[in-house]
């Protein structure tokens, strides 16, 4: 209902850029461009959570962007569903470059609380995820959602927990839905959320994955050496629209750089 009031509202009402306030645009220029970034970048959080995937972020989280995730978000702007899909699909891209052909990219969004879609009235992630494989379609790369993953108990809203926090509120609170291991089985596995923050949602998300397809997939052979077989590998992978900056800086640092991730999610 709140996207479809924002529609018939935006006939009649002055429309401003849900990143800036400008009038007369629901997106500016200057949004766009920050949304679209300069291409997508391995993030880490600090510290970074036992079972993370390799994760590829769009843009840093801040300013137009922060706006504008929240408005998709809290607020029913529907329309930005198709330019957040748009950087999402660069960062999928992004992750699973290099890696070989693994056929369809099959999207598996982080599941959100049933109770956080009801009050929202839409579910964002999976939307800006059928977007984003709209657009991975229209690039000529396979792709679809398989919003297979839900929550097998209840979660407390993760707004102020800290790191270690976060991973004790999560632990364990993601399953596959029954028959989701045979939908898993058809491509290539790349989860996807709107933002990362401390990464506890995707460390989650890769550990229920694990318990029904496992995240490292033995493929064709590649080469032998006495005995031993050498076999390519597939690790998980996975692809946010934004995180925050100092996650991107971590990833240029050396490992004895300690920086600590910030942010929402």
């Amino acid at each position: 209902m709140r996207g479809w009031w924002r529609e018939i509202s935006g006939l009649v009402l002055p429309v401003a850029c849900e990143g800036c306030g400008e009038p007369r645009t629901g997106l500016c220029g200057r949004c766009a461009r920050a949304l679209a970034g300069t291409g997508a970048d391995r993030v880490r959080p600090s510290p970074e959570p036992p079972g993370l995937p390799v994760v590829h972020a769009a843009v840093p989280y801040g300013g137009a962007v922060r706006e504008l995730l929240i408005a998709h978000k809290e607020r029913g702007a529907l329309e930005l569903a198709g330019p957040l899909g748009g950087a999402l699909a660069g960062a999928v891209a992004a992750a699973v470059r290099g890696r070989g052909d693994g056929g369809a990219l099959l999207l598996v969004p982080v599941p959100s609380a049933r109770r956080s879609v009801r009050a929202r009235g839409h579910d964002p992630t999976r939307r800006v995820a059928r977007a984003a494989a709209a657009r991975l379609r229209g690039a000529g790369r396979p792709a679809r959602v398989v919003p297979v993953l839900r929550q097998r108990r209840y979660v407390a809203d993760q707004a102020g927990l800290g790191a270690r926090g976060r991973r004790a509120n999560l632990a364990g609170a993601l399953e596959v839905v029954p028959g989701g291991a045979r939908l898993l089985a058809a491509g290539r596995v790349v989860l996807v959320d709107d933002l990362m923050t401390t990464g506890a949602s995707l460390a989650e998300a890769a550990r229920a994955l694990g318990d029904v397809h496992p995240p490292f997939t033995r493929r064709a052979p590649v080469s032998f050496r006495g005995d031993f077989a050498q076999h390519e590998f597939e690790q998980r992978v996975a692809a946010v629209i934004a995180s925050s900056p100092a996650s991107f800086e971590i990833n240029r640092n050396s490992r004895g750089t300690c920086i600590v991730a910030g942010g929402e999610r």
